[in-house]
């Protein structure tokens, strides 16, 4: 701004009020999780000088360390403030019938009062009358008028009493009643009650373009999906509907604005905390203090002050060494930032309107279709129910946020779950409910009982227990991962065997020093058998092919066409195991089998049925009592 000469003319100051829904247009909206960012655009004339500008009706939700100012225009903004408007007064509470009700009052208490007194009177004249100057055959005239006046006096009190009563019901209904208000009071919102004045010096006279940009409060967005499968279909069998639910009662309505969601996370000056020294000693617990009497108890408490010189020849040998000092407290300022992380913006196409009511207004952001791999598990020794999920991968460039989703299998809904949040090219499980076309049948356990040995007599237990599957879809169901499991011993003198289906076992007496491909180390095994080969005695480290035996322990083996069995891996799916029996993420190998579980891959046709058969044997001492089976 140019200056016109070293001693200008005053100025006078110039005010201009401005009502931000009715002079100002909201030019855009971004929502984040638990606040939004509102931008809005003013025109409107300055004058040469000073000029004051008070923008009134803004959401009692701004956030007043967000509010920003920004001009366009032959001026100068030189200060910005903001503060509560007052509401505008109330009409007093007075009407001609609520005047007319309280001078009623007033008279019918009045009356009263006046009753009183000549009750009191008429008493006071009763108790003045002597025997002496009241001949008797003048008194009983004189209690008898007596009696009837106070009687005449009375009904007029309970009938005072009556009118009082319902004149003040009156009043209380007249002052309940709502006084006629004025313009100013019909248009006051207490929502809308901040005002923000700015200070803008204007070298010339003309139009200037002022901006706000504010957060406001009480608004959130938050993500929900619609997710459709299609079991018959192979290639992007998930159509994943993202959508937003957006709720604001920040207390002004957004009309016809542009609106952005964003998923970064505002904080507020987030910092990595420092880690303090941590130190150790020998604990010394201080010398015990012995009273004689209170006295000496005084006494002592009189020289503890003179302990202070002397406290060097008690601190080495008693006294706990000092706590660490404690950090200087940091003063945390407030401000709203973005972290890009794992973030991304959505503009929403078009324009749109949110009033300001609290309810869920709900926009679709994106429909993306996507790879993924359908399996089908169940744990029958639990619940013969089938449950079908899926491993998506979001192969879109949206970043996807934690919400809740309907899911619909085959056009038809099944379950209601719930999404993680994901990054762009990452995957994730879905459970996508129960699929009762895969019926599966958990016959009754069958269990033998014989004795082997000449010398040392045992005991053998023979335990065989049927599976069946059942596909009654009209198509081909590839991936139906079956999970049982074999008791584990837990005693040296009890062996289980494993005999169907017919998995190497891995051995924990002579446990590899080996590295497993997630890069967890080989430990020895316990004492005591777990399958087929457990035994009691030490862990021995073995070398040269102790990996190539693990992956053996590892490798699946062929059942039946369509069938193959193996040792679970925990964490995997049915989906990302392959015929020999490797997950395509890192697998502990030295866990396999531990925990006793077992799994089948089956391939099932359309409206057939697949059995399965798991068998073990258990081995103990003759007449050896055996728990847990």
């Amino acid at each position: 701004m140019a200056t016109t000469s070293a001693n200008p003319p005053p100025f006078e100051q110039h005010t201009v009020q401005l009502e931000s829904a009715v002079d100002s247009k909201i030019t855009g909206v971004s929502v984040y999780s638990d606040r939004a960012e509102v931008s809005r655009a003013f025109r409107f004339p300055v004058r040469t000088g000073q000029n004051q500008v008070i923008i009134s009706g803004l959401p009692r939700a701004l956030n007043h360390d967000s509010l920003r100012v920004e001009g366009k225009g032959s001026g100068t903004i030189q200060d910005v403030t903001i503060s509560q408007a007052k509401p505008p007064p109330r009409k007093s509470k007075s009407s001609p019938e609520l005047k007319r009700l309280q001078s009623n009052k007033t008279d019918i208490e009045q009356s009263m009062q006046r009753i009183v007194q000549a009750q009191t009177s008429l008493k006071k004249y009763l108790e003045s009358l002597s025997s002496q100057q009241t001949p008797s055959n003048k008194l009983a005239e004189i209690i008898s008028d007596y009696d009837t006046i106070m009687g005449d006096l009375q009904r007029k009190m309970n009938r005072l009493l009556d009118e009082l009563e319902e004149v003040e019901a009156s009043i209380a209904v007249e002052e309940l009643r709502p006084q006629a208000t004025t313009e100013e009071q019909k248009k006051w919102d207490s929502n809308l009650s901040l005002k923000v004045t700015v200070g803008i010096f204007a070298s010339v006279d003309g139009d200037v373009e002022l901006g706000l940009i504010y957060a406001a409060n009480r608004t959130s967005w938050t993500a929900r999906y619609d997710i459709r499968v299609d079991t018959q279909t192979k290639e992007e069998a998930v159509s994943l509907v993202y959508k937003a639910s957006i709720t604001q009662w920040s207390g002004e309505d957004w009309t016809d604005i542009p609106l952005t969601l964003e998923t970064a996370t505002p904080s507020f000056d987030k910092t990595l905390p420092n880690l303090n020294p941590w130190t150790i000693g020998i604990y010394r617990p201080p010398p015990p203090v012995m009273y004689a009497d209170s006295r000496l108890k005084f006494r002592a408490a009189a020289r503890v002050p003179q302990l202070d010189s002397y406290s060097h020849v008690y601190t080495d040998s008693f006294a706990a060494p000092p706590p660490p000092p404690l950090p200087e407290m940091s003063i945390q300022t407030s401000a709203i930032t973005s972290k890009g992380g794992v973030s991304a913006t959505f503009a929403v196409p078009g324009l749109i309107t949110i009033p300001s009511d609290g309810a869920v207004h709900g926009v679709t952001i994106a429909t993306l279709q996507l790879d993924a791999k359908m399996s089908w598990v169940s744990i029958p020794k639990k619940d013969t129910k089938t449950y079908l999920s899926a491993k998506i991968k979001n192969a879109s460039e949206y970043t996807l946020l934690s919400g809740p989703a309907n899911v619909y299998v085959d056009g038809s809904f099944i379950s209601r779950s719930t999404i993680p949040g994901v990054s762009p090219e990452e995957k994730f499980d879905c459970a996508l409910g129960l699929d009762p076309a895969i019926r599966i049948t958990y016959h009754p356990l069958s269990k033998k009982l014989s004795q082997s040995g000449l010398l040392s007599k045992s005991d053998v237990y023979l335990y065989t227990q049927r599976i069946t599957v059942h596909n009654t879809k009209p198509t081909l169901v590839e991936t139906i991962k079956i999970i049982d499991q074999i008791p584990v011993s837990e005693d040296s003198i009890i062996n289980v065997k494993l005999l169907s289906p017919a998995l190497q076992l891995p051995s924990y007496n002579a446990t590899p020093a080996a590295t497993s491909n997630d890069g967890g180390s080989v430990k020895s095994g316990k004492t005591g058998g777990l399958l087929g080969s457990l035994g009691s005695g030490s862990s021995n480290s073995t070398s040269g092919n102790s990996e190539k035996a693990l992956k053996a322990v590892a490798k699946s083996v062929k059942v039946t066409s369509g069938v193959v069995a193996q040792w679970d891996r925990p964490g995997s799916d049915a989906a990302s195991a392959t015929d020999e029996g490797l997950d395509s993420e890192p697998v502990d190998f030295t866990a396999l089998g531990k925990d006793g579980k077992i799994n089948w891959l089956c391939s099932v046709a359309a409206q057939t049925k697949t059995s399965l058969t798991l068998q073990w044997e258990v081995n103990a001492p003759v007449n050896t009592n055996i728990f847990g089976i």
